[in-house]
């Protein structure tokens, strides 16, 4: 698999180098592994670019607010959820919305799903 990081000035390949033996696991999106090792609970990693994010929020969005939709959105990813299709897209807009209001119970905040355009 290789990935590649845009940031201002390019885009920059990298290859993603297995640390570890490979873990085949077969799960639907939202399954929680149930790995034999404890470092085998690792998801994986959720890079955010917060100056980017920071940058265009627009006038009426709260920073913090995106960064925490942002976050939820990579969280989807690590457990499997897409948006390559629409039916993937609406299974994960509406594991978003059940992290979401989780989350606005315990912080008072009404917070959304990023729009599909977006990603």
């Amino acid at each position: 698999m290789s990935l590649g990081i845009r940031n201002l000035q390019r885009a920059v390949p990298l290859r993603r180098a297995p640390l570890r033996r490979r873990l085949e696991l077969n799960l639907k999106a939202g399954e929680i592994p149930q790995p034999d090792f404890a470092e085998d609970y690792n998801l994986g990693d959720i890079f955010l670019g917060v100056e980017y994010i920071f940058q265009h929020c627009k006038e009426n969005e709260n920073y913090y607010d995106i960064l925490t939709v942002t976050a939820t959105h990579g969280l989807c990813h690590l457990l499997g959820f897409t948006h390559s299709t629409e039916a993937a897209w609406q299974k994960m807009y509406q594991k978003e919305m059940e992290v979401l209001e989780e989350l606005g119970r315990h912080t008072g905040d009404r917070l959304q799903p990023l729009s599909r355009g977006l990603f």
